[in-house]
C-alpha cells in the first residue's frame, strides 16, 4: 500500500510540475539587468545610468526589436532590473515583467524611471550575480535564452567573480554579458576575463558614463535581436566572447522542472 501511495505522490508531483512548466509565458529572452549603484557611482552618474535604460526601452530601436517576429520569433521577452552595491546590498528595482507591446515596454521604463537609487557602497560584482540568476527559476517565464547583463566601472574578488558567473552558468543561464564604464583597461579585462561567460556572450564598454547611453542601446539591441557585434562598435568596443549570436531563435525553449 505504501509503494503504491508512493507511485500515485510521484505521479502527482510530476503532473503538477508539467502543468507549472506549461504555464510558464514562452517568450524570446529572459533578460536580467544589473545595474552598479556603488559609491564609485556619483548621483549624476546614477542618474546617466537610470536615464540610458529609460531612454533605450523607450527609443524604437528597441521596441522594434522587442516586437519583432520575424525568423520564429515570438515578439516578447521578459525583463527586470536590479541595483547592486555591496555584498548584502542588492534590490529589485522593477521586477519581472512581460514586454509584448508598446504599452507595456514604456511602462517598464517608467517603472525604471521612478525606482529610488537603494544604495551606495562597495562593489561587488560575485554578490550581485548570485542574487540574480535563481530569480530565473521563479519567473513564470520560459524563455529561448536566459540572459543576465552587468555593468559598472568597478571590479570585485576575480575567484569570487568568476565563481559566481560559473554557478549561474551551470544553473542553466545562457550567457552573462558585460558593459564596462569609464574606459578602463584593466576594468574592460575583468568584465571579459571573469565576468562575461557563456556561447554567444559578448562586452560592450562606454568610454564614459556619458556615453552609456549609446552603449545600452547597442547591447539590448544584441541581447534582444541575437545578432553580432557591429562592425564599428559605438563607444568604447563591443567583443564578441562566446561563440557566434546568430541563429539563436533556433536554440530549444527551456522546460521548467
Amino acid at each position: 500500500m505504501k509503494h503504491v501511495l508512493s507511485l500515485a505522490l510521484a505521479g502527482a508531483v510530476s503532473v503538477a510540475s508539467l502543468s507549472a512548466a506549461d504555464a510558464a509565458t514562452l517568450v524570446d529572452v529572459e533578460l536580467q539587468l544589473l545595474v552598479d549603484v556603488s559609491g564609485s557611482v556619483s548621483s549624476s552618474e546614477f542618474a546617466l545610468q537610470r536615464d540610458g535604460y529609460v531612454n533605450a526601452f523607450k527609443s524604437s530601436t528597441i521596441q522594434d526589436a522587442i516586437l519583432s517576429t520575424g525568423n520564429g520569433r515570438l515578439g516578447k521577452i521578459a525583463a527586470e532590473l536590479i541595483y547592486w552595491s555591496s555584498a548584502s546590498q542588492q534590490a529589485v528595482a522593477v521586477g519581472w515583467s512581460l514586454l509584448d507591446s508598446m504599452d507595456s515596454i514604456n511602462a517598464f521604463a517608467d517603472a525604471i524611471s521612478i525606482a529610488a537609487r537603494p544604495f551606495s557602497g562597495g562593489t561587488n560584482i560575485d554578490s550581485a550575480i548570485n542574487f540574480g540568476y535563481p530569480r530565473f527559476n521563479t519567473n513564470d517565464y520560459d524563455g529561448t535564452s536566459q540572459v543576465i547583463d552587468v555593468s559598472g566601472d568597478g571590479t570585485s574578488s576575480a575567484v569570487l567573480t568568476a565563481a559566481a558567473r560559473d554557478a549561474a552558468l551551470a544553473a542553466g543561464v545562457d550567457r552573462i554579458n558585460g558593459l564596462p564604464i569609464g574606459g578602463s583597461a584593466s576594468i574592460e579585462n575583468f568584465y571579459s576575463n571573469y565576468v562575461v561567460g557563456g556561447d554567444g556572450s559578448f562586452l560592450v564598454s562606454a568610454a564614459t558614463f556619458g556615453d552609456f547611453s549609446d552603449a545600452v542601446q547597442k547591447k539590448l539591441e544584441l541581447e534582444i535581436s541575437g545578432g553580432g557585434p557591429a562592425p564599428v562598435p559605438l563607444p568604447g568596443a563591443v567583443w564578441l566572447l562566446g561563440g557566434a549570436i546568430a541563429g539563436l531563435g533556433a536554440v530549444r525553449r527551456r522546460g521548467r522542472g
